[in-house]
């Protein structure tokens, strides 16, 4: 009925095809590959715990952020209410508020005490007109002088 070519063709595949679901059930049933899906499992998880780590490390710095800027403004507002306080007691000789140092003008601004500013000399200015200046060849030759006869006489005693 059938030709001898088919059922050998048949016979062929079908072990090809038993041959490829035995290998497919050896892999997943053995030791190899219950250690495999248990690795993939664990990084798997380790991969998760990272994510939800980095998400708390993230939540954590927004609210340090934000409790400090609450902690900023308010110790703006209870240093400008010292300050005011301080300035209507104090008869205006109190402290500077930070509403009034926001409010003093251009930071541009150079203040008058500051604005008189000369370059350094490259020189030493002398006191009187007889005295040697420091590029003088003979600046501090008097002091050595001075030092030589002092040893000297004390050598004679």
């Amino acid at each position: 009925m059938y030709s001898l070519t088919i059922v050998v063709a048949s016979a062929v595949v079908s072990l090809l095809v038993g041959l490829g679901l035995g290998l497919l059930a050896g892999r997943r049933s053995s030791a190899e590959g219950k250690k495999s899906r248990e690795v993939e499992r664990k990084l798997d998880q380790v991969i998760q715990d990272k994510r939800a780590y980095e998400d708390e490390v993230v939540e954590h710095f927004s609210k340090t952020a934000k409790l400090l800027n609450n902690l900023t403004d308010s110790y703006r507002d209870v240093h400008n209410h010292l300050a005011t306080g301080a300035a209507t007691l104090c008869q205006g000789q109190g402290p500077i508020s930070l509403e009034r140092l926001q409010s003093a003008g251009d930071d541009a601004e150079i203040p008058p005490h500051l604005a008189n500013i000369q370059p350094p000399l490259d020189y030493a200015p002398k006191s009187s007109p007889e005295e040697k200046g420091m590029l003088n060849e003979e600046f501090g030759l008097e002091r050595v002088k001075r030092e030589k006869a002092e040893s000297e006489a004390e050598g004679k005693s």
